[in-house]
């Protein structure tokens, strides 16, 4: 490609409302325009690297034997209604009407309709197993969209579902499927982590996401430096200390502290670490009847230690909280506490609730924790001695740095990430609901097992961008780079030594297979270097006058801080050589 006949189209300053620096830099390099809230097209640049994305997940997922389709984005509401999930879903999902007034979603996934697809050509078990997948357009109505391509609201995925005939071979799907996306980012050429991950309300282990490291990740990921242990913050297990609860040393004793209402105030106040106070979570949950009139109202007392953080996710799975809980609310928390949040404790209950120890405030002693009685905390408090034991001991924390891994092999670390995949063991969840069964050997009809696998297509360029760029740009990895090459001859319109050797290197590198621009523009060399370093082109190359006169070119890669000469006579060779590493 020549660059004269390309479209590029870059801009000195990003938009205000870019955040990020992938958002940033590709607008700036005139990868992405922004039509709507969440809603952009991808420009020539752009979509030349999903374009190489979507080529390397493909040839994984055709090398898995996973077969692809293509599923409709407009989707008929029935079978959405098969599954709960038209009436479950949020306002994210896009519900429409046609000129019928028949109802219709967006596509933000496509379980129900290939469960359809399954369950009318699936007949028998020697049909098993099976793999559908897709790159496919998805919409998704997010509240606040942002971030770019990284939180938009129209987005490009591929979704891969398995069927099988028992979880036996359905594991094996799933191990199939981690297997291809390990390879996949592994061609990507980016720093990534597999961790476990929660499988909601279908239990088991299997459930992992693929994650990109990179600082501005909102998502934390916990891993052992000593162990190949890695989890997502929702699924990283707490262990329970190894200690026993020390003996009480203090009386508990009614202690002033006006005005501080937060753990870290008080701890300050009373010249403790903060470790020694505890936090009161209230929650609440329901019991309704199948006309979904309130029955009865349960309010739970969480403790956790004043330094850690609640995870809501373990909260749910403590028996009693599974069925879903809230926040209390503060007529609530006044019929049981007759005190306002900040001051709220153990002593002096106005009415009987469900008490959850996390593990560590199980072993603690002589602790710090509200009066029920505004300006005051209760000091040396102890179980058994001042409380009765907790209704419930449970991992309730987010671990932190330091935290022994629960696999024993040392202590956990803490990065960021960004999730681009996720691969996941769903079971009978959508077969049972939509009745998608075949005939065993025993002739007997069976629900089908099935597995979900996704990459976010449009997401993993952004992705890239955040953990790959500097101050001058984007610095892509050569797997995913709109043009792996570029040669930038200086004036070619006044050297005619140079416009006929950046030719015919341009062709010689064509024969080769080489994905190469040339920069044909006759643009001055700051401009035009400044250019492919926004755009982030990995390996460029230099022909000047000077240069060509003395037989040689100028490489420079893109993480390069200088360039290097190059015989002219075997620059093909060296960049060959450099893209096969």
């Amino acid at each position: 490609m020549k660059a004269s006949q390309f479209f590029i189209s870059t801009l000195k300053e990003a938009p205000s409302d870019a955040e990020i620096a992938s958002h940033r830099l590709m607008t700036r390099a005139g990868m992405i325009k922004k039509i709507g809230a969440g809603i952009y097209t991808l420009m020539p640049l752009g979509l030349r690297v999903v374009r190489k994305v979507e080529a390397i997940v493909r040839e994984e997922m055709n090398r898995a034997g996973a077969v692809e389709i293509a599923m409709p984005v407009v989707q008929p509401a029935e079978l959405w209604h098969e599954t709960g999930r038209f009436a479950k879903m949020g306002p994210e999902l896009l519900r429409i009407k046609d000129r019928h007034e028949r109802d219709f979603v967006v596509q933000p996934t496509s379980e129900e309709v290939v469960t359809d697809i399954a369950r009318q050509d699936i007949r028998s078990y020697k049909q098993l197993p099976r793999n559908y997948y897709q790159i496919q357009t998805k919409f998704r109505d997010e509240r606040r969209p942002r971030f770019g391509l990284m939180r938009g609201r129209e987005f490009i995925m591929k979704d891969a579902y398995s069927f099988d005939r028992d979880q036996a071979s359905a594991k094996v799907s799933y191990q199939t499927m981690a297997q291809a996306y390990r390879r996949i980012f592994d061609r990507f050429g980016l720093s990534y982590r597999a961790v476990a991950a929660d499988s909601g309300a279908i239990g088991g282990d299997l459930s992992e996401e693929f994650q990109v490291i990179a600082a501005t990740g909102e998502d934390a990921i916990v891993y052992c430096p000593g162990s190949n242990y890695a989890a997502n913050m929702e699924k990283a297990e707490a262990l329970a200390p190894q200690f026993a609860r020390p003996a009480p040393t203090l009386a508990m004793t009614k202690t002033a502290t006006p005005g501080q209402s937060t753990c870290a105030d008080v701890a300050s106040y009373l010249g403790l670490p903060l470790h020694k106070t505890v936090k009161s979570l209230v929650l609440a949950t329901e019991e309704k009847n199948e006309a979904g009139e309130l029955l009865k109202t349960q309010v739970w007392l969480l403790l956790l230690r004043g330094d850690h953080d609640m995870n809501e996710l373990k909260a749910s799975k403590v028996p009693g909280l599974e069925g879903g809980f809230r926040f209390a609310t503060l007529p609530e928390i006044d019929a049981h506490f007759a005190c306002k949040p900040g001051y709220l404790g153990l002593i002096n209950l106005k009415k009987p609730l469900r008490v959850v120890a996390d593990r560590e405030v199980a072993v603690m002693s002589d602790w710090v924790c509200g009066a029920n009685e505004l300006d005051f905390h209760m000091t040396g408090v102890n179980w058994g001695r001042d409380l009765p034991e907790p209704d419930c001991v449970a991992d309730l924390r987010n671990v932190v740095a330091g935290d022994l891994s629960p696999d024993g092999g040392g202590a956990l670390a803490i990065e960021r990430g960004i999730e681009v995949g996720h691969v996941f063991y769903l079971g009978t969840k959508y077969s049972q609901a939509m009745n998608a069964t075949f005939l065993d050997v025993n002739g007997k009809p069976q629900l089908m097992e099935m597995g979900c696998y996704g990459i976010g297509i449009t997401r993993l360029p952004a992705a890239a961008i955040e953990q790959n760029h500097d101050a001058r740009g984007i610095i892509w990895p050569d797997a995913l780079a709109p043009f792996t090459v570029v040669l930038c001859p200086i004036s070619p319109d006044r050297f005619a030594d140079v416009k006929a050797a950046a030719e015919a290197l341009y062709a010689e590198l064509l024969e080769l297979g080489v994905d190469v621009i040339l920069d044909d523009r006759c643009e001055r060399p700051g401009a035009m270097f400044a250019d492919w370093e926004l755009i982030g082109v990995p390996h460029r190359v230099t022909l000047g006058d000077r240069s060509l006169k003395a037989g040689e070119v100028e490489y420079q890669h893109r993480r390069d801080s200088a360039a290097a000469a190059v015989p002219l006579s075997e620059i093909a060779g060296f960049l060959r050589a450099r893209l096969s590493t």
